[in-house]
């Protein structure tokens, strides 16, 4: 007599980006995220950082659960009412602000950003990215206040920021998570490269190798990593009084920045070395050096303060400072989820440390 085989267990089923679109839609209508009518799918699509045919799909399957309407060229109406009031309340959204376009962004930015929704995917959170410039300018309120009007983020999360953008979170009470470093004293959680012990490192390293004119190469504004690096490598050239450090701040455009270099270079003392912020902005420096006839590292040491992938094709290779991106987002993503699931975190900043990578360039 043949028994019966026991039935093969269920195979676990893979969660598609049109199943988790569907459901971070899902969660926001029942939040009350929007009122009688969806946004357009352009703004849909740079919200959930999804394409249009994944959206599309998303959004039919919420056509078919009777939560969407779509009459002949019409807007899609909203058929479900919110499940709660109050903005964020048990919300599965966590809600990043960026300055810029993704696409804009470092290569190692839009990793991060990556893998933060990957993350947060595997835990149930869905995560919605907003692009504002305004939210990072000197008076930031009212487009925060916007912004935040239209969310039901159960966290914030935000790329960079400035001092005022800091206060703003800390004055209304809002869970905020800062992806950089915060203004001195400002009482949000932070995560972010130590930037001043790498560049106490740099400064260090350099007058090992007979450096004494040392220029310091950072982007304009306020942000809290680049006020970091200054410190640090002031820290590292205290009490040398044979050791100067020019300091020159670029507005992001190649022709500032080589119009800097040429004027550094024409000084009595002309730097010897210089660290740069930015790993974009070391191939400009390079290279400008180079057009100028100057031999790196013999006549210019070049030192990187940030690592992206493309530094590793450059010639001569470039000596920076590389930490793990991927631990980095792993991090940020458990700091975001537990700052969802509590509504709050302790206001300390967590500290990476990158290594040197020695390159050819000093």
């Amino acid at each position: 007599m043949k028994t019966k085989a026991a039935p093969s267990p269920t195979l676990p089923k893979r969660i598609s980006l049109v199943t988790q679109t569907a459901q971070s839609l899902r969660d926001a209508l029942r939040a009350g995220h929007w009122q009688e009518h969806l946004p357009g799918e352009r703004e849909l699509c740079a919200r959930l950082q999804v394409s249009r045919i994944t959206l599309r799909a998303a959004l039919d399957e919420l056509q078919r659960a009777g939560l969407l309407e779509v009459a002949p060229g019409q807007r899609r109406s909203i058929k479900v009412k919110p499940a709660r009031s109050g903005a964020g309340a048990h919300s599965r959204v966590i809600a990043l602000i960026s300055p810029e376009p993704l696409l804009a962004l470092a290569p190692v930015s839009m990793f991060l950003a990556d893998e933060l929704r990957k993350n947060l995917a595997r835990a149930g959170f869905n995560l919605e990215l907003h692009v504002s410039a305004a939210c990072y300018s000197a008076h930031p309120a009212r487009a925060l206040d916007d912004l935040v009007a239209r969310s039901s983020a159960a966290a914030w999360v935000v790329f960079g920021s400035r001092e005022p953008m800091q206060n703003w979170f800390i004055r209304y009470q809002l869970p905020c998570l800062v992806a950089g470093s915060c203004a001195l004293g400002t009482g949000l959680p932070s995560m972010d490269f130590d930037y001043r012990a790498t560049c106490r490192h740099a400064g260090g390293w350099l007058r090992s190798k007979g450096h004494r004119h040392i220029a310091l190469i950072l982007p304009e504004g306020a942000y809290g990593g680049d006020m970091d690096s200054e410190q640090g490598f002031r820290e590292a050239l205290a009490g040398d009084g044979a050791t100067t450090l020019l300091v020159l701040r670029h507005d992001g455009t190649a022709a500032h920045l080589c119009a800097l270099l040429d004027k550094a270079l024409r000084r009595a003392h002309p730097p010897t070395a210089c660290i740069v912020a930015r790993a974009m902005h070391v191939l400009t420096v390079m290279m400008h050096l180079m057009q100028r006839g100057l031999r790196i590292p013999r006549d210019m040491a070049v030192l990187s303060r940030d690592d992206e992938n493309f530094l590793q094709h450059a010639i001569p290779s470039v000596a920076r400072y590389a930490a793990s991106p991927t631990q980095y987002a792993r991090r940020l993503s458990l700091a975001a989820r537990k700052l969802a699931e509590t509504g709050a975190l302790r206001p300390r900043a967590i500290r990476i440390m990158p290594e040197l990578i020695a390159g050819e360039s000093v």
